[in-house]
């Protein structure tokens, strides 16, 4: 929380458009959450959900002709959609950084790594060469890159995709900011870096009280991580609640079936896998009522013809379904002790 008794960063009634010659993107409609210092929230679905866009639009960052129609992004009180191009350069990178999932086309390849780690410092902290080199060397070695200094005088593609994705890290965290968003940060990583950065950012978190918001498709990663998880389809948030609440006992088909579909290593190896009926739904031209509808194995007649809104369905959870919302408990997924994975 701030001193102001709210919340660090807090995102009301986000919608982004994307105009296009077929007709107009929806990307983000109505999204709203909150994050808050030393809390990890995972932001999940899959892809063409709206996640990337979501915080993209938090750091003002969204790609041509994506635009901000209505909504808030609040930090520290202040709404970030508002503030000036300036204002919003001296927060990006300082007290709000992002690490991007692909380091290769992140990181500028003509550039040394260690000059690239240590812009933020020189940028924004007005550190000349030399000092600005020896904060880079030593935030190397703090994300555990073996032989900082000689990695600094090294350029991108001489580093490991691990050593990669950790200098990425590295020059989030040059200037210590009060929020990290990570965006699918551990994508093109094998199965043991990908579980090295993942207890890096959860030391971060620990040590440094950073809030942390981590956009991903991998559940399995979002049950070792966050304590708050936000489950999106279509552009919009179906359902939201704590993490092991949420996958113990989901209350959006969406969320069920995700769960369902991810294969275990104790099931009979000759069963199919639960695959998600259909596909997504196109975000130009969206079904009536609830998006979902047209998939979802619990639809009723209402489900076609109204969309629902999220709403409170027990304790600290909300989902957008009729369903659930009426009272009805969706069926056990098989993974109600186990953490996803």
């Amino acid at each position: 929380m701030t001193a102001e008794g709210g919340h660090l960063l807090e995102v009301r009634g986000l919608r982004v458009e994307f105009p296009t010659r077929a007709g107009l993107v929806r990307a983000v409609d109505d999204v709203a959450f909150h994050v808050d210092a030393g809390e990890t929230l995972g932001i999940v679905g899959e892809s063409g959900s709206g996640k990337s866009v979501t915080v993209l639009s938090v750091m003002r960052l969204l790609p041509p002709p994506g635009r901000i129609v209505s909504g808030e992004v609040r930090y520290r009180g202040r709404d970030l959609v508002r503030v000036s191009d300036q204002e919003m350069q001296e927060i990006r990178g300082v007290e709000i950084a992002m690490i991007f999932q692909d380091p290769m086309t992140s990181l500028n390849p003509v550039f040394r790594t260690g000059w690239q780690v240590g812009e933020p410092l020189r940028l924004h902290r007005g550190l000349d060469r030399s000092r600005s080199l020896r904060e880079t060397v030593a935030m190397l070695g703090k994300v555990g890159i073996p032989e900082p200094d000689r990695r600094a005088r090294q350029y991108p593609h001489e580093l490991s995709g691990g050593m990669r994705q950790r200098a990425m890290i590295a020059m989030g965290l040059t200037t210590t900011p009060s929020v990290l968003i990570a965006d699918e940060p551990t994508t093109a990583l094998d199965v043991t870096i990908q579980a090295q950065i993942l207890e890096l950012l959860k030391q971060i978190n620990r040590e440094l009280g950073t809030a942390t918001v981590l956009i991903t498709h991998n559940l399995a990663v979002v049950a070792g991580m966050c304590e708050r998880v936000m489950v999106m389809y279509a552009g919009r948030i179906v359902e939201e609640g704590p993490t092991e609440e949420v996958f113990d006992h989901p209350r959006h088909p969406y969320t069920w079936s995700l769960l369902r579909s991810i294969p275990r290593l104790d099931s009979d190896h000759r069963e199919p896998l639960q695959a998600i009926e259909g596909l997504p739904p196109d975000l130009i031209d969206l079904p009536s009522g609830c998006a979902f509808h047209p998939r979802c194995p619990f639809a009723e007649e209402r489900c076609a013809g109204e969309r629902p809104e999220l709403a409170p369905v027990g304790g600290r959870r909300r989902a957008a379904c009729w369903v659930t919302q009426a009272g009805r408990d969706l069926p056990p997924t098989g993974r109600e002790t186990d953490a996803p994975g």
